[in-house]
């Protein structure tokens, strides 16, 4: 029997389903294998057309990786942070900058009546009906101290878009790391699905063996019932691979965001070779520690630290000045014969807050908090760069070395089965050894393709753990 990769989607057809269609299969079978005046084997029906596969574009890892960042949701609210940010930065300079307003009114009496003023010779003149004023008005407004709130402001502001930016980077890397193992987790199906594709092949070569053998009364009927369910062996192993590559293909086609299907390409030279890469556990190290989840944090700790120090501006006093001109009349704002009568003032104004139930206090405890908060984060976040880094090396190292052996072990198998099969069709061995060769063959592609599997995630998560690409001339 095969073995299917613990790391891929287990497939959904019940395991009883399986069996029965198998068993019904052989049973229906038998009697044509029987029949001593056929010239070939009955084959059970391909499975292929049963379940067909997505027509799937194609795509590079790269590519995958680009459409990702560009429709997933956590890149697109990091650049929305971002953004947000930078809003917040020019707001925070823009307080420095003092308030301009503009005022202008309307105002009608009821009832209407006349209204008299007094002219240059001292007469007093009776005016027409109006029953509408108007009046308009500017004003400025300036904080000229504050404790320091204003600078501080621009700072934490400051410290927050850099603390964006590397939350937006880790989001990128982090998101290319997913896509990264649901792409290998495609191509490993895919692998698997052509191993099972030749498994079925050598099945059905062997079952074509078998029914000469027994023809030609040299070999037994159980010869031909144990080569019959070989076959139905490998159908549900191909059935298993197109089932657990179809679910791989969906799950990498939301990842992209892609409204059409998607596949990993197999041919993707983007990526160096898995034995090409050289590690260098000291250059690692050293990009390990500003890595994008140092990075975010390092931020992270520098905003809470300017978010502490602001938390004091508060005790110290504020001043404010301003100014205001404003007029009225009967003229429609101003901009007919009559004038206005125009009127100014100029504020100064001090404000200290000598007691406020203690909130400053209060602020100031929670910043402290938080920055030691942030403090442990950092910690934290440089502690478990070192650790995954020392995993994920030990991890890509003994997938590379597995790899290279289970190469070996193909090969080995490969060439086992074809001595074994020529042994059986000379009769110098038993069905038993050939089916015996065709499982361990089995058993090694599968190893192979888990190792590589293991392989490529293991270098997927080192780049995103130092926030860049493993070449193979580095390290």
């Amino acid at each position: 029997m095969t073995r299917t990769l613990t790391t891929l989607p287990s497939s959904r057809i019940p395991g009883r389903a399986l069996r029965a269609c198998a068993v019904c299969t052989i049973f229906a079978l038998a009697p044509a294998l029987d029949a001593q005046d056929t010239t070939s084997p009955t084959f059970p029906a391909a499975v292929a057309p049963a379940i067909p596969i997505d027509s799937a574009i194609p795509i590079s890892i790269d590519e995958a990786i680009q459409l990702a960042n560009r429709n997933s949701p956590q890149t697109i609210a990091a650049r929305g942070t971002e953004r947000s940010n930078r809003a917040a930065v020019r707001s925070a300079y823009g307080a420095l900058l003092p308030s301009l307003s503009v005022n202008m009114g309307a105002v009608r009496q009821f009832p209407a009546g006349q209204s008299t003023r007094t002219n240059s010779s001292g007469e007093t003149i009776l005016l027409p009906s109006q029953p509408w004023s108007y009046s308009n008005g500017l004003s400025f407004n300036m904080t000229l101290f504050d404790g320091g709130q204003s600078l501080y402001d621009i700072r934490t502001a400051r410290a927050n878009t850099v603390a964006g930016e590397a939350t937006g980077i880790a989001a990128q890397f982090a998101v290319a790391l997913n896509v990264s193992q649901q792409f290998y987790n495609a191509l490993a199906a895919r692998e698997s699905e052509a191993a099972a594709r030749q498994q079925l092949a050598l099945a059905e070569q062997q079952l074509r063996y078998s029914a000469t053998r027994v023809r030609a009364g040299v070999a037994t009927k159980s010869d031909s019932l144990r080569s019959l369910i070989q076959v139905g062996t490998a159908q549900l192993a191909l059935l298993t691979a197109q089932t657990n590559l179809r679910s791989a293909n969906a799950a990498l086609t939301r990842l992209v965001g892609s409204d059409r299907p998607v596949t990993a390409a197999v041919a993707d030279t983007a990526q160096p070779p898995l034995d090409a890469i050289v590690l260098d556990t000291a250059a690692l190290s050293r990009l390990a520690e500003s890595g994008p989840a140092v990075r975010q944090a390092q931020s992270a700790y520098d905003a809470a630290r300017i978010t502490r120090r602001a938390a004091r501006a508060p005790y110290l006093p504020t001043i404010t000045a301003g100014y205001s001109r404003s007029g009225g009349g009967q003229s429609i704002f101003g901009f007919t014969n009559d004038p206005y009568s125009y009127g100014g003032s100029f504020r100064l104004g001090l404000s200290y807050p000598i007691f406020d139930q203690f909130a400053r206090e209060e602020r100031v405890v929670r910043a402290g908090v938080a920055e030691d908060n942030a403090s442990a984060a950092l910690r934290d976040a440089r502690l478990a760069a070192r650790e995954l880094l020392v995993q994920n090396i030990d991890l890509l190292r003994t997938a590379q070395e597995r790899a290279r052996v289970q190469q070996i072990s193909v090969l080995a198998a490969e060439e086992d089965l074809r001595v074994q099969q020529q042994r059986y069709t000379a009769g110098a061995s038993t069905l038993l050894d050939v089916l015996t060769s065709q499982n361990q063959l089995s058993q090694a592609q599968t190893a192979l393709i888990q190792a590589r599997f293991d392989a490529r995630v293991a270098r997927a998560r080192l780049e995103s753990l130092i926030g860049q690409r493993l070449a193979p001339a580095a390290r």
